[in-house]
């Protein structure tokens, strides 16, 4: 495509306190949302005539760490195609040439809210085991290709308004099969599990953790004990102990809707579930396998979604690699210029068949 051909495809406009240049398919920009990996708007897509998402990632050539998660977060994106995990609809850059690339824009499927907004909700059992059934099917997805999120939260999860979920924002994953020590510090502080809380030394923020989670869950059994280190388990045996509450006193049904007639879902199970995930020893934890067939789960089981084909990672080096900027730059921009050519007709997986209108 020529240089002035290619210019003419793009308009620049402002977006909160950042500037988009875009495809003039993309109309009615409006921010959404921002983050460490990039701000996010709403737009209309002309071509596929509906409404998206468009993230424009932050500064991803500014150090290596930035460089190699654009690079992981595309690559990712990429190869994933299940229904709980959002879609990628295109990828771009305005720039024309390497030497002067320097953003890159995400397209993606648009939602309606994310998980932070649906718990303000009065949600009854069958969305609420709904979405965790969502949750646990993308997960497992991921698991299957060996991606471990490591950012799971509730910003990072998005819901429909007919409650359909969706896991987002790959810029932290890691593919387990590297088998490289991963550090827990890029897990955002209120969901990081205790096992990362005690692998991180002991800034106060820690501390203050560990202690909350004792405090309700009671101190951990001299058999978990013995599997820290010694100075991790010296600090942990050195703390106050505490007996901890009964799940009945920390999730009271009160907490809970009504118990459904429908499907027969009820606090009791609701409360077992909880009392089954949230363990100390990663160990004897419940897995995401096992709880697709809890009872408070199982409702909705469909095997078509459960054991969707794991994703075929195309770049089996994706964590091992460490490159310069320079070199991480020329590797993304041969990523969306192959997106580019693998996309001429602007469609890659198709369109969802039921698309609702978002809301303004």
């Amino acid at each position: 495509m020529n240089r002035n051909k290619r210019e003419k495809e793009y308009y620049s406009i402002d977006v909160g306190d950042s500037t988009f240049m875009v495809l003039k398919r993309y109309q009615n920009l409006r921010p959404i949302g921002s983050g460490a990996q990039g701000i996010v708007c709403s737009a209309y897509d002309h071509n596929l005539e509906r409404n998206v998402a468009i993230k424009k990632l932050s500064r991803p050539f500014q150090n290596q760490t930035h460089a190699k998660r654009a690079y992981r977060e595309l690559v990712l994106m990429k190869c994933v195609n299940h229904k709980n995990i959002i879609g990628l609809l295109n990828v771009f850059t305005p720039q024309k040439s390497l030497e002067d690339f320097q953003d890159v824009y995400l397209v993606m499927e648009l939602m309606d809210a994310n998980l932070c907004q649906v718990i303000q909700m009065e949600l009854d059992h069958e969305r609420l085991s709904y979405l965790l059934y969502q949750m646990l099917c993308g997960i497992k997805h991921l698991h299957s290709a060996g991606i471990i999120h490591r950012d799971l939260k509730p910003s990072n999860i998005v819901v429909k308004s007919d409650c359909t979920l969706k896991i987002l924002d790959f810029g932290l994953a890691r593919t387990a099969a590297t088998g490289l020590h991963m550090t827990p510090y890029v897990v955002t502080r209120y969901y990081r599990a205790p096992e990362v809380i005690l692998g991180m030394g002991y800034q106060a923020n820690d501390i203050d953790q560990w202690n909350k989670v004792i405090e309700q869950l009671g101190t951990p059994s001299q058999e978990f004990l013995m599997k820290l280190n010694q100075s991790v388990r010296n600090y942990v045996e050195n703390r106050p102990r505490y007996a901890g509450y009964s799940f009945e006193k920390l999730f009271p049904d009160v907490l809970f809707p009504a118990d459904s007639e429908h499907n027969k879902l009820k606090a009791s199970q609701a409360r077992d579930l909880l009392s089954k995930m949230l363990v100390i020893d990663a160990s004897k934890r419940i897995s995401v396998d096992e709880a697709l067939q809890h009872p408070y789960i199982n409702v909705w089981y469909d095997p078509s979604e459960v054991e969707a084909p794991p994703p075929g990672i195309t770049d089996k080096q994706l964590d091992e690699r460490e490159h310069t900027v320079e070199e991480w730059k020329e590797l993304i921009y041969k990523e969306v210029l192959d997106w580019e050519e693998r996309t001429k007709n602007g469609v890659v997986r198709g369109q969802p068949a039921s698309i609702a209108q978002v809301q303004q």
